[in-house]
């Protein structure tokens, strides 16, 4: 293996960076656009919903299979056609004339974007070397994690100035300055083994994926114990069972050209199976965190969408010196007790975040929002270099692909539970309002339903004991959902110290590869 650095291996960075920077933008630039496209698009309900499932859903789902393609085809072919992809769907998403063509054009954007979430990953170790990787990888996560909140503050700029289509039309100049710049500093890299995509297999797991997220997000709309949702959770082990059967299957009768999707004894590697586990955990607590804050910036303190991105900021702040400190506290103290003090953070910032009163300014929760962005930056590119650092370079596409496709699904969990604790919380507190109020009949089912219908009921309806009913139900939810983020991030920290190794250094080969003639089987 060449150890000689590649002289243009920072330019090279700096392309992934921005092109990993649109795909975040592009995951959070839509929220505040959905009103203007309710009206321009005509859409439904129904359709807005689609606009934004439409895209996580076939994330999710592709996430996994994208890697192993990457290491099937070279990471850096397969990143130019992503990256070409994701150009040419941003622009049909921008000139979409109908709701149809938009979630077509959703769909397509997640496909390229699931390329450039993970085969980066599977790049930057074979760019960079163990005493930069951390640098690299920070660098890298730190633009993925600061475009969720930055998404609000460019989409409400562009909205007061342009047309709904340029929150899409942005990614195209940044697509050609990538493609350009991956094509002449990135070297084409690939698995030596060769694979083929186990399509049997993808199917279970999509399905399996598909079938959780469902079950979950449409439990909390339809009740727990609706046919469809029950079937979807039902559905969801029992598939997942098929899957890991498969695989193991598949592994004892692995030959050249075929190769399982997943090659579970992955996990045996406790760098990769307890960084995974800190990144799902991570990923489970910031999208459940972000799911909540600026509803409550909007509905509590009345901020707009663009001034709700802006009070976000503290956490960027926070995260960018935690990734900085943490990668130099890493390399004198250990993995371990990084990630643990970074997670012990994390939950601190949740108990003060829980303690939230309706008459909190912003001072409290700027507070505990730099706090929190301290912890992340020192838990999550910890955990992220423990687990990519803890596998076969020759695998690397298929291991950021399986963490990848894992933390999605973290996050996606940590939406439909955490938001079904807020959701419990409010409507529990709420409803004796109501009763008091003696509010019925459609206006009562509006105020129920979440704070921003409550709100407009509350202004329609000329009553300011309503609006103070509401706020402080919104606060009463999210100050539980806060302490259930809480306990996630200290067990985070539990895992850290328990179960996280020290140090991590890369194998030869998996498990898989070392395994005894006699466990292969010929075709």
């Amino acid at each position: 293996m060449d150890t000689t650095p590649n002289p243009a291996r920072w330019w090279a960075l700096a392309a992934l960076v921005m092109s990993t920077l649109a795909v975040g933008l592009d995951a959070t630039v839509l929220s505040v656009a959905l009103p203007t496209l309710a009206t321009d698009l005509h859409a439904s309900t129904s359709q807005l919903q689609w606009f934004v499932d439409s895209y996580n859903l076939v994330l999710a789902a592709v996430l996994l299979p994208v890697g192993l393609l990457g290491d099937r085809f070279g990471h850096k072919r397969f990143l130019l056609g992503a990256l070409v992809l994701f150009g040419v769907a941003s622009a049909l998403c921008a000139y979409s004339g109908s709701a149809e063509v938009l979630i077509t054009g959703r769909v397509l954007l997640a496909l390229g974007a699931a390329a450039l979430m993970t085969l980066p990953a599977a790049i930057l170790p074979r760019l960079f070397g163990e005493a930069e990787r951390s640098r690299a990888l920070t660098a890298w996560m730190t633009a993925m994690f600061a475009s969720f909140p930055l998404g609000p503050i460019v989409g409400g700029l562009l909205l007061d100035h342009f047309w709904w289509g340029s929150v899409f039309l942005i990614n195209v100049p940044v697509v050609v300055v990538a493609v350009t710049a991956v094509a002449s500093l990135v070297p084409e890299s690939r698995s030596p083994q060769p694979v083929r995509l186990d399509v049997g297999g993808l199917t279970l797991f999509a399905g399996a994926l598909l079938a959780l997220t469902f079950g979950l997000i449409e439990g909390g709309e339809r009740g727990w114990s609706d046919g469809v949702v029950l079937a979807a959770l039902v559905g969801f082990p029992l598939l997942l069972a098929g899957f890991a059967l498969r695989q193991r299957v598949q592994l004892r009768r692995l030959v050249a050209g075929q190769s399982p999707l997943i090659d579970l004894s992955i996990f045996r590697l406790p760098g990769f199976a307890w960084g995974t586990a800190l990144g799902v955990i991570s990923t489970f607590a910031m999208f459940g965190m972000l799911f909540a804050t600026p509803q409550y910036f909007q509905n509590v303190l009345g901020h707009d969408a663009l001034g709700t991105g802006v009070r976000l900021l503290p956490m960027i702040g926070g995260l960018l010196v935690g990734g900085r400190l943490g990668r130099t506290l890493a390399e004198r103290f250990g993995a371990k007790i990084v990630a643990a003090k970074g997670f012990s953070l994390m939950a601190v910032a949740m108990v003060i975040a829980a303690t939230t009163d309706l008459d909190d300014g912003y001072g409290l929760a700027a507070t505990w929002l730099a706090v929190f962005g301290l912890g992340l930056g020192f838990g999550l590119p910890t955990a992220m270099d423990a687990a990519l650092g803890g596998i076969p370079k020759d695998r690397s596409g298929l291991g950021s692909g399986l963490l990848m496709s894992l933390r999605n699904v973290g996050g996606a969990i940590g939406v439909a539970v955490l938001g079904a604790v807020l959701n419990a919380g409010y409507r529990g507190a709420v409803d004796g309002d109501l009763a008091r109020l003696g509010l019925d009949g459609p206006a009562r089912a509006a105020v129920q339903d979440g704070p921003a219908t409550g709100l407009a009921v509350a202004r329609a309806t000329g009553s300011p004991e309503l609006v103070d009913a509401v706020r402080s139900a919104f606060v009463h939810g999210s100050d539980a959902m806060y302490l259930v983020c809480a306990a996630v991030a200290l067990l985070g920290a539990v895992i850290a110290v328990a179960l996280l190794p020290a140090r991590t250094t890369t194998p030869e080969a998996t498990p898989a590869e070392t395994e005894s003639a006699h466990d292969v089987v010929p075709a």
